[in-house]
């Protein structure tokens, strides 16, 4: 009777810890400093996805006139680039192929700001 006792006893010691330990790596994890290479906020919203005649892109914040706009094929070819962009950019589908296509937005030091993809069915 005694063993079982001390058996269950280190049982639940050994229930706690395990209980202790995750609660502390998870308010870890919830608590970690954002770095450099952490995800940030979208600044550009693209629609329509998927698009099949233009696609326009929406500063949802940060607008630039002084950001570069580039959007590259799935192969990393680039397909168009708007130097100076407006507030709200609309690129006309004519010479786009059907696919995915990446979008990045640039500072004028060349740093990507954001980036996504879109998708064109015609």
């Amino acid at each position: 009777m005694k063993d079982f006792t001390i058996f269950t006893l280190l049982k639940k010691i050994v229930y706690i810890s395990i209980l202790l330990i995750g609660l502390n790596f998870t308010s870890f994890a919830q608590n970690k400093p954002s770095g450099p290479g952490d995800p940030v906020a979208k600044m550009l919203k693209p629609y329509p996805i998927p698009a099949t005649s233009v696609i326009n892109f929406d500063f949802l914040y940060g607008y630039d006139k002084s950001y570069s706009l580039q959007v590259y094929n799935f192969m990393g070819k680039k397909i168009n680039e708007i130097s100076k962009v407006a507030p709200k950019i609309t690129i006309p589908l004519d010479d786009f192929y059907r696919g995915i296509y990446i979008y990045q937005l640039r500072d004028k030091n060349g740093k990507i700001l954001d980036s996504g993809k879109f998708q064109v069915v015609k």
